[in-house]
């Protein structure tokens, strides 16, 4: 198989920060299919994930009460702890 090979240009800070994210033995094309690989989600993977996923009670009390703030305040948002 014939691998197409393309010259980029980066940076100073963008290549420390890709070299932060090389594992041992990773070339830079590995680490950038696996860096943004990851980010790039459709909208059947997210249902097929969401499958998987068990929140708490706590979490789904907290998301009832921001959703229950929200329909009742639409000048401010709640505040959730994070600033």
């Amino acid at each position: 198989m014939e691998v197409a090979v393309k010259t980029i240009t980066i940076d100073m800070e963008a290549y420390e920060r890709l070299s932060q994210e090389k594992r041992e033995g990773e070339s830079f094309s590995q680490v950038i299919r696996r860096v943004l690989g990851a980010r790039k989600m459709t909208a059947r993977a997210l249902l097929r994930t969401l499958d998987d996923v068990a929140l708490s009670e706590d979490t789904l009390d907290r998301i009832e009460e921001v959703v229950r703030l929200r329909e009742n305040d639409f000048a401010q948002p709640p505040r959730m702890g994070i600033e």
